[in-house]
């Protein structure tokens, strides 16, 4: 009889109880997890006046693919000011399964995405091969600079006034906006650095090697943007309430149909990157139908 490996089943036993145990407890802090993000949105969102003007877009949002709010946010924008040529462009993907134009691209939009990750530029290709194929996607890999964007821009096939552009590439998103000088999209999703209050005009110093370090250190305020879209003919119409993205409308399809002032003081949403997050499946792609509706 082996001595030595009869006396080890006890230790593996206890290994794989405390194993149990550990997963037990993070799913029941996971699952209490969504229930707090739930209340705080019933509590802060759902039950807060300032959000009772149809105007303003927080109330609108919900989350198919994107990393928060920003697919039901988008989705409203568009309601507002109608649809052109369906065309997005969007710089920083990821793999395609949390970004701000994959739901677009399932209701039947097509456009571009700019990413410099190589796994998920392989991830990108394996999954979403059928609409790379048919040219309903297309890729640029590699990583994009404020030096090299209009470059790039004007060697894909992508209109001069794109329905969408959404740029999140972390620490250069406010030079990188800045350099695209002959795209003018109707509407810009851009990330904004929201630790920095709203006033304060805050920038990273343009680096186009630097990468984001994980730290706070990165992109700009909403202050900055505001500026920056202002010179660019844009108006902050919102923010996602979780206080990652900012939606810009161009202004000559302003109308009346949006929440003023268009100011980064009335507009702008604190970091709450705890709401949303692992809540429900993992997202997938596949073959499916959908069939559009308003």
């Amino acid at each position: 009889m082996d001595w030595s490996r009869t006396s080890r089943i006890p230790v593996y036993r206890h290994i794989k109880n405390e194993m149990v145990k550990r997963s037990d407890i993070r799913s029941a802090t996971q699952i209490l997890q969504r229930l707090e993000a739930a209340a705080y949105l019933e509590r802060n969102l759902r039950g807060n006046p300032k959000y009772d003007d149809p105007k303003r877009l927080a109330r609108y949002e919900f989350c198919v693919f994107s990393q928060f709010g920003e697919d039901g946010a988008i989705r409203e924008i568009f309601r507002r000011i109608g649809e052109t040529n369906r065309c997005f462009v969007e710089m920083g993907v990821g793999d395609g399964l949390e970004n701000n134009t994959t739901y677009l691209l399932a209701k039947g939009w097509r456009g571009t995405w700019i990413e410099g990750n190589l796994k998920s530029i392989a991830a990108i290709r394996k999954t979403f091969a059928e609409q790379l194929g048919s040219g309903t996607l297309q890729l640029w890999p590699g990583m994009i600079t404020a030096a090299g964007v209009e470059g790039v821009l004007r060697s894909l096939d992508i209109p001069d006034e794109p329905d969408l552009l959404s740029l999140d590439v972390d620490y250069n998103t406010h030079w990188l906006w800045e350099a695209m000088l002959s795209t003018r999209p109707r509407v810009a999703v851009i990330e904004y650095n929201a630790v920095w209050p709203p006033e304060d005009d805050w920038t990273v110093r343009r680096d186009d090697a630097a990468h984001w370090d994980g730290t706070s250190h990165v992109g700009s305020s909403l202050g900055a943007l505001c500026r920056l879209g202002s010179s660019k003919g844009y108006c902050l119409v919102g923010c996602s309430f979780a206080g990652s993205n900012a939606f810009f409308v161009r202004q000559d399809l302003l109308g009346n149909l949006f929440c003023e002032p268009f100011t980064a003081p009335n507009h702008y949403e604190p970091p709450r990157y705890f709401l949303y997050h692992a809540a429900g499946h993992r997202r997938g792609w596949g073959p499916f139908v959908f069939k559009n509706t308003p």
